[in-house]
């Protein structure tokens, strides 16, 4: 596991947890869980192709947290325009 794929994803996983250490806003820690959606599923995909069911098992639970973090963020009617 050392090709462009893995690399994308290791940059892609530490961007994202960037956006939501550094507090920047609700905006920025909502695009850091998008894109920590986006890059699970690139470690998924690594994973599976690469014979490493432990990173793809884990990468599909965080794909789940992730996803709830985008709906807390972005998608809960709490944060709608009304």
């Amino acid at each position: 596991m050392n090709g462009p794929l893995e690399w994308i994803a290791a940059i892609g996983t530490m961007l994202a947890a960037s956006l939501i250490a550094f507090d920047l806003g609700r905006r920025a820690t909502a695009w850091g869980f998008v894109l920590f959606c986006l890059v699970s599923v690139t470690w998924i995909v690594s994973g599976l192709t690469g014979g490493s069911m432990p990173i793809a098992a884990m990468n599909f639970v965080l794909l789940l947290i992730n996803a709830w973090g985008v709906w807390q963020y972005w998608l809960h009617p709490k944060n709608s325009d009304s």
